[in-house]
């Protein structure tokens, strides 16, 4: 029982994650419309966002399995 309240429990931060990433890739199309020359720049920094971001889903799957 308790090693499915840790499943469930992960299922339920990686909706941070989920909407961080949303968020992220939503703003880098915005700013490549408005300014298509400013790409390469706006590409490395979603990049790293995004990496950023889910290396807390990644955080929380190992953590789920450590205390599940």
């Amino acid at each position: 029982m308790e090693g499915s309240l840790g499943i469930v429990g992960y299922g339920l931060s990686a909706i941070g994650p989920g909407v961080g990433v949303g968020l992220i890739f939503a703003a880098y199309v915005s700013g490549v419309a408005r300014q298509p020359e400013a790409r390469g720049m706006l590409q490395t920094i979603a990049i790293l966002g995004f990496v950023l971001c889910e290396q807390f889903a990644i955080f929380g799957i190992a953590l789920a399995f450590v205390f599940g």
